[in-house]
């Protein structure tokens, strides 16, 4: 196994793959920032989600990574109904945008401890979605493929909300 500045290949490989996660939250932290709330309240584009919507939207998802990689429950349960399982729109009352940007902050601070304890061999176990008998047939269903994926998810979202802050500053 070859080493980069005392770093196995895995742990270095691991260590890219955190720093693109935590890359992507800073992006999207700093970008919701510069938002107001009437900012993030409009669509994205006529028809399409809210800003605050997909803020939302990504803290649920976020929140549900806490029992999906075995690092205990969610920590705002009710988020799911609203922004995971009901479509913008759909009538729900949404938390404040100061409650959202917070719990995102929070989720991603807790996310990124748990993270940080596991090694290589951690991040390629299963995930709770996936059971013992298909994670053996698809060993790809991992935990490390989970973090790529979310990550994957975020970035979509950020160039969504790129466009509201474009439209901010028309």
């Amino acid at each position: 196994m070859e080493t980069v500045n005392h770093l196995t290949a895995e742990d270095m490989a691991v260590k890219v793959l955190l720093k693109s996660w935590t890359t992507q939250v800073d992006r999207i932290t700093d970008l919701v920032a510069g938002l107001s709330e009437n900012d993030l309240r409009k669509e994205i584009a006529p028809g399409k989600n809210t800003g605050i919507y997909i803020l939302g939207h990504m803290v649920a998802v976020h929140d549900a990574l806490l029992p999906l990689l075995g690092f205990g429950t969610k920590l705002y349960p009710e988020l799911e109904q609203i922004f995971v399982k009901s479509p913008d729109k759909s009538g729900h009352s949404f938390p404040s945008v100061a409650d959202l940007k917070k719990q995102w902050s929070e989720i991603n601070d807790l996310l990124l401890q748990h993270y940080s304890r596991l090694d290589f061999e951690a991040w390629l176990t299963r995930h709770e979605a996936v059971s013992p008998e298909d994670f053996a047939k698809e060993p790809h269903r991992n935990k490390l493929n989970v973090l790529i994926s979310r990550t994957t998810h975020m970035s979509y979202h950020h160039g969504q909300l790129v466009l509201l802050k474009n439209k901010a500053q028309d």
